[in-house]
């Protein structure tokens, strides 16, 4: 059970973590709730370049095992009034300072997360949008098989595979990525696009691959399948997660854009 502190308790933003989470929309609970994916649905990793430029056919909401064995998760959040520049906040802001910050996000399943570099974070050089790379954030949280540790190396996307000529156009304006390191090792990738009314938050995870000597590899043997119960938990945690974000973001950052101690 995910608790406050008597100091996260006097924290200006926790009325975030003690009102409701949002509610997910019923059609991504069914989502959930039914079938895995097809495999023919499912974005390889060889081609997560189609995903930059806005050219992946596949599914873009749903959960899954690939042919190779590995997990896969595609989920498609509208974020109303939320900018790309409040999501490139978000991801600098809240790993650093109070636990609270991880806390409220999800306030049944996270616990903490913990950036290894806050002072590159803070540093004014470092653009909003890089203040990711590089940098390690211990975290711990439940995405519905008990609290596990996970670590998750945020990189700059050309080390990732990503042609950074995608970046910046209509199909991603911004986007942070990251490989992670636990029970379950997996590549993660979110980008933003700017729509009417808001952002779409795109979101794309590979489960079973590892960094290894700098380089994505699959760690899933040959042969072998991951359970589909991996995808379908992480499936479930991101559409409840990300929901509750879209809901909070707007007046969170207008009010703790400039608190980062």
């Amino acid at each position: 059970m995910v608790t406050l502190t008597e100091e996260e308790k006097k924290l200006s933003y926790v009325k975030y973590f003690n009102q409701e989470l949002a509610a997910i929309p019923a059609e991504k609970l069914a989502i959930a709730a039914g079938p895995a994916l097809d495999k023919l649905d499912i974005l390889k990793i060889e081609d997560r370049n189609l995903f930059l430029a806005g050219k992946d056919t596949g599914a873009q909401v749903g959960y899954g095992v690939a042919e190779n064995g590995t997990g896969y998760v595609a989920n498609k959040t509208f974020m109303p009034r939320v900018t790309v520049e409040m999501m490139d906040w978000w991801f600098a802001w809240h790993p650093i300072g109070s636990d609270l910050r991880y806390k409220l996000w999800d306030h049944d399943d996270h616990y903490y997360a913990r950036a290894n570099k806050p002072e590159y974070i803070l540093n004014p050089e470092v653009p909003m949008n890089e203040k990711t790379w590089g940098v390690d954030h211990d975290i711990l949280e439940d995405i519905g098989m008990g609290p596990s540790p996970l670590r998750m190396h945020f990189m700059r996307p050309r080390d990732c595979g990503y042609d950074e000529t995608l970046i910046g156009g209509d199909n991603c304006n911004s986007l942070v990525c990251a490989v992670g390191e636990g029970d379950t090792p997996a590549f993660m990738t979110h980008k933003f696009c700017k729509v009417e009314g808001g952002i779409q938050l795109i979101s794309r995870f590979w489960m079973g691959y590892a960094l290894i000597d700098g380089s994505l590899t699959k760690v899933v043997p040959d042969g072998v399948c991951m359970p589909e119960m991996a995808p379908k938990a992480l499936f479930t945690h991101n559409i409840k997660e990300f929901t509750n974000l879209a809901a909070i973001l707007p007046a969170l950052y207008a009010e703790e854009k400039d608190n980062w101690k």
